[in-house]
Parts: structure tokens; sequence; C-alpha cells
């Protein structure tokens, strides 16, 4: 009896571990699919993932969150993760500026933090004390967020202009840019107001900052990424009947009815009345069968923007803080990950109790993402030194990059228009994942949408109810 109710219930596959795949599978799983999940790599966590080097436990990047990312927040909660990182009771941004020759740097510290007060308000105080910026400077801060909460993120007029264009005409000089729009946006954006989208930079600004006082208040990972994205949601994506396939890379997808086939290079042939291609953009371009996305001829200039991160690990301690963003140098977010990573208990740790491990997190990147390791050691070692003092007179004990080269996609004007939706033209065949077209980044936050809106089509294309809004921090029970 249990194998004609399982073969009576709809079977799905899911190509791609990421966190939209991650999402789009428990989803269908509890809604009473079969549901399989392919993922080529070794784990789970799409691009928020963890590895060894030696000992020591490395994020390959720092993926922070904010409040207002209530959908990857509501993943956290299914996952039975909350505990697990940290979110900020309100918002404080340490910006630290560094002007002056290498052998005599000024140093100057401002913050970005909120008031217990409504929006706007609640930045005031900030914005009115922050040393980077002149007195007339913060006034065109202000007009500019002014104009930000009149524009209209549903006009689509918005993709096909660029934030810095904008910026110009609203008030905004190199000064206002540097010290807080690009300070903030390229962070989130992942490309610098002349790079990118008025649609996305609007959408941005205004969920981020202008919404709500705490919308913007910043969560990070008090574990590795790795035992949030692959540990917890292996169990909790086994614990709800999901077969998951790890080093299973999907070679060929081949539509048909009723039920769709999908070819595994190691042989596999596993059919299903859904398939979601929940993988990168290029991945699930390469499986679309023609016709599938109206306009699908200009995916393959839909670019990718890449991230570099640099770690360093000294033998002492020289930032108090858990991170600063920085002004006036080729730094722009550096991260203590020295409790996570493990450093006190690895041999570098033991022998160096003091020791401290720093990730730097470089967006935008394009310029360096494939420069050698010893150029970029010779770039960031000393413009650390000038940042942290204490790091002048530290011992390198260890320097390592990563790299993303394909972090996100790429957010400039006009590439807005080229975002899938999660439904195909082919029945039963829908996309998900960062890329497609959530409104928001390629962000975590993203990226859980983007699971959500696929698993609703497939329960919708099903005559199941689905959730009016999957990102409001609740998992259906």
């Amino acid at each position: 009896m249990t194998g004609r109710a399982d073969a009576a219930r709809p079977a799905a596959v899911v190509v791609g571990g990421g966190l939209a795949g991650i999402t789009a599978a428990l989803r269908l799983a509890e809604a009473g699919h079969r549901v399989t999940l392919a993922e080529g790599r070794p784990r789970l966590g799409g691009l928020a993932f963890s590895f060894q080097r030696g000992e020591l436990t490395v994020d390959n990047g720092q993926h922070v969150y904010l409040r207002c990312c209530t959908a990857y927040r509501g993943l956290l909660e299914r996952l039975g993760a909350s505990r697990l990182v940290h979110l900020q009771d309100r918002l404080d941004i340490p910006v630290l500026s560094v002007t002056g020759p290498p052998e005599a740097p000024v140093r100057a510290l401002g913050r970005l933090r909120r008031a217990g007060l409504p929006v706007p308000l609640h930045l005031a105080g900030s914005l009115a004390r922050y040393p980077h910026l002149s007195p007339a400077d913060r006034a065109r801060v202000v007009r500019g967020a002014l104009a930000l909460r009149g524009l209209d993120l549903a006009d689509p007029a918005l993709d096909e202009v660029s934030f810095g264009d904008w910026l110009r005409r609203n008030g905004q000089n190199a000064a206002t840019q540097a010290a807080l729009w690009d300070l903030v946006g390229v962070a989130t954006l992942n490309a610098r107001a002349d790079q990118v989208s008025l649609a996305l930079a609007g959408m941005v600004f205004k969920t981020g900052l202008l919404s709500d006082p705490g919308a913007s208040d910043i969560g990070t990972a008090a574990v590795p990424l790795g035992v949030i994205h692959h540990d917890r949601a292996l169990t909790e994506l086994e614990r709800a009947g999901v077969r998951v396939l790890l080093r299973s890379r999907v070679a060929e997808l081949k539509p048909a009815a009723p039920q769709h086939a999908v070819r595994l290079e190691g042989g596999e042939l596993l059919t299903a009345d859904t398939v979601v291609l929940a993988g990168a953009q290029d991945s699930a371009a390469a499986l679309l069968p023609p016709n599938a996305v109206p306009g699908q001829e200009r995916l393959a200039g839909f670019g990718t923007a890449p991230i570099l991160n640099v770690h360093v690990v000294y033998d002492r301690k020289v930032l108090r803080r858990p991170f600063f963003a920085a002004l006036g140098s080729p730094v722009q977010w550096v991260f203590d990950r020295t409790a996570h990573s493990g450093l006190a208990a690895t041999p570098t740790g033991r022998a160096h109790p003091g020791a401290q491990y720093l990730a730097l997190s470089q967006s935008a990147a394009q310029d360096e993402i494939d420069l050698p390791v010893a150029e970029l050691r010779g770039r960031y070692l000393p413009e650390l030194g000038r940042l942290l003092p204490a790091a002048a007179q530290a011992e390198v004990l260890d320097f390592f990059v990563t790299r993303e080269r394909t972090a996100t996609f790429d957010p400039a004007p006009g590439n807005g228009a080229l975002r899938p939706s999660a439904r195909t033209e082919v029945p039963g065949l829908l996309l998900a994942g960062s890329w497609t077209a959530t409104g928001w980044p390629a962000t975590m936050e993203g990226a859980v949408r983007s699971g959500h809106a696929a698993a609703d089509a497939a329960l919708a294309a099903a005559g199941a109810r689905t959730p009016v809004d999957r990102g409001d921090g609740r998992w259906p029970r």
C-alpha cells in the first residue's frame, strides 16, 4: 500500500542545492510531492558555503543579511538555525577613513547607526555627526533620500536608468557617492552606482533604509555557513522526505508529457511531473529547451559580476570590533571571523593564543579577480596596516584569497528585463535562483524568494492553495 501511495503522489526534481533549491524542495515536499534534489557539488548551500583549509573552517565569502530579509529569516527558522546567527539590535556600521601618506596616515572613525525613531528620523542623528561628509554634503544626502522615497519601484522605466546618473540629477556628488551611496550599494548590489540599475538600487535603499526603522539591521552567521546551509539543510530535507543526491550533475533535461525526464551524468534517469531548475543562470540556460522563456536568446548577454575575498590570519588581535567599512582605501569591508572559524583550536591558534582571522569582502572586483595572490598580498596588507595600526606591527601567519568569478548577475541598467519569471512556456518546468525576476538583487534573500516563487507556481498549477506572500518570515506547517 505504501508503494502505491507513493506512486500516486506527484514527483518533482529540483536541480541545484543552493538556497533557492533548498527552499523549493522543502516547500514541495511539505505539500506532498515526492522530491529529488540533485546537486553537482558535494555540498548544499550554493555560493554561500564553507570549506576546510587545514584545521581552519573558512566561509567562501562574507554573506550578510538584513532584518528586512524576511524570507531568508524564515528559512533559518525552518532549518532550526535562528540561534546560529546574530542580528543587530540596531543598525551600527563603523566607517573608518584613512588619508595622508602611508608613513603618516590620518584616520577618522564615523558610524552609520539608527536611533529608536520613525523613518527617516531614525538616521538623522547619525548623519548629523557623520565625519566623512561636510555639512553641505549631509544636506545633499537628505535631498537624495527624500527623492528616493518618491520613486515608484513598479515603474519599469527605472531599470533603464543608471543609479549614478539619477544621483547626480538629484544633487549628489563624488563625496556623497563614496561615503554613503557606494559604501552601501557596492556591498549589496556588487556594482558601483554608474554600473547599476536605478530599479535595483532604489529597491535596496527604499527597503533597507527608508521602509522601517529596523529594516537595515545587519545579520551575520555565528557559525560556519556550511553548518547552516549544508548540515542543517540536509537534515531538514531528509526529514521532509526529500531524496538528496550530491555529486550528481544533471546532463540532460527532456521535457515531455505526462512526465519530464532528467538524466544525471552518472546515467540515472529521473522522471517528474515538475522540474525546478534552481542552479546558476548559465547551467539553467544550458538545460532549457528552445523557446522555454520569452526572449531566451538574450540570456546569453545576461552577464555576471565577481566578488573577491581576502583572508588574513594575524598573530595577535588587530581589530576590536566585529566589522567595519573603509573609505579612502581599496579595502571595502573587513570582518572578524576568528571565533566561528575554529582558529583557537588549530595548531596556529594554540601556538598564537591571541591570533585573529580577518576576512575582507571586495565587491565589484572586476579589476582584481584574476590578480596573483602575491600581488593581492602586496596591495592589501599595507592597506590594513594603514587602517589598523596594530596590523602594521603584527606578523601575518596566513594569507589566502577566495574568488567567486560569477558571484552575482550583472545588475546593469536594462538587465532587469532579462530576468525570467519562475514559470516557463513548458508546463511543469520552473526556474529559481537569485538571477530570476524576484525584484531583489542577487542576495540570499532573493534566492530564497525565488524558491518560494517556483514552489508557488508548481503548487498553483496542481490546484493547491498557496500562500499570498512567502517573504513574511513564516513557514507553512
